[in-house]
């Protein structure tokens, strides 16, 4: 990766390190909860999920710093400033879209943000790399928004969506890595079936793996054709029929995976005793991860029988706070469709 990136140069501004001006003092819970909700109407980037609950979760921290790694369009960073007056933010994100915006939406917040360049595997790095703005204040919450912004999507010229005709691209950072198209363009059959299956396209993952790489498409129109081909319509489920195709890419394109579980650990690591660790997932394959990580930090590894209790010595490092997910109310998804499939799973830093 070449290491994190802690300056950004946005395209109407001059050269700026991303610690901005003017600190906010906090008002009622109610009252910040009021205004988020009118800012977030008019918010064309993108409109985050579960803000009152994370809000409620991070405003009882001691002070400290908490990361934001998946910063996006700064809705959860911008609500967590104005409720919490002890907390500062270093927010990460790969998209160079998403940073730009969040140093406009930010702004205002003085000191207390930091917009940094990489990606959430790299959390220790950034934070090493940070230390002027860490100072020596402890990490006492990490949280973690994951998959695609509203924007991204929207966005048709990145092709992440099947909705308008684009080149088949779907990076996070699209200056670097290969595309969606280069990607289809090598990968073998087999594997491609497997990526499939492991986003929930288990029953035709065959016949779509073979119609898409038969033509190679390098744009969404000619994918989701490719997908069409291989599904009989009286097969398909509700909603578009290459959804789970679309995610399945995206998410090998990035290295989401990979990412996800590395993340994950970096942030247990790095979070001070007590510190809380947030995480929002979107589908089963995300949510099938953080709940593997967070039971393996929870136990400690332990593969004790549970009738013979541990005796092996494993030492928790966190406590999972609810044993299911939080999820979004029906007010919110009435407001905003995307929170329908949203997870919420906390844990708390145990000491070591």
């Amino acid at each position: 990766m070449g290491g994190a990136q802690l300056q950004y140069r946005p395209r109407t501004m001059r050269s700026l390190a991303i610690v901005k001006t003017g600190g906010e003092s906090s008002s009622a819970l109610s009252l910040v909860l009021t205004i988020e909700r009118l800012q977030m109407a008019q918010d064309s980037y993108h409109q985050p999920v579960l803000v009152s609950e994370i809000i409620e979760l991070f405003t009882g921290l001691e002070t400290g710093v908490v990361v934001d790694a998946t910063l996006g369009g700064a809705g959860h960073a911008v609500a967590v400033l104005r409720a919490a007056p002890q907390l500062r933010i270093i927010g990460i994100d790969r998209d160079p879209d998403a940073r730009a915006v969040s140093a406009t939406r930010l702004a205002p917040f003085d000191d207390r943000f930091l917009i940094v360049d990489a990606t959430f595997a790299s959390l220790a790095e950034v934070l090493r790399r940070a230390s002027d703005f860490v100072k020596d204040e402890p990490v006492v919450g990490v949280l973690m928004d994951l998959g695609v912004s509203s924007h991204q999507l929207d966005q048709s010229s990145r092709g992440f969506s099947f909705r308008a005709d684009a080149p088949l691209d779907m990076r996070m950072d699209p200056t670097k890595g290969e595309t969606a198209a280069e990607f289809l363009s090598h990968v073998d059959q087999h594997e491609f079936v497997r990526l499939l299956r492991a986003n929930g396209e288990s029953r035709f993952a065959s016949a779509i793996a073979k119609s898409i790489l038969e033509r190679r498409p390098t744009t969404t129109d000619e994918l989701t054709a490719a997908v069409e081909r291989a599904v009989p319509m009286g097969a398909r489920r509700r909603g578009h029929v290459a959804t789970r195709v679309f995610q399945a890419l995206r998410i090998a394109v990035n290295d989401e995976a990979e990412q996800l579980a590395r993340g994950l650990d970096a942030a247990i690591d790095v979070l001070e005793t007590g510190g809380v660790l947030a995480v929002i997932s979107y589908h089963s394959g995300e949510d099938r991860v953080v709940k593997a990580v967070l039971h393996d930090a929870a136990t400690g590894g332990c593969h004790c029988p549970a009738a013979l209790g541990c005796v092996c010595g494993a030492v928790p490092r966190v406590t999972v706070t609810k044993a299911s997910a939080r999820l979004a109310t029906a007010g919110e998804i009435e407001d905003n469709s995307r929170a329908r499939s949203a997870r919420l799973r906390i844990a708390r830093k145990l000491a070591s």
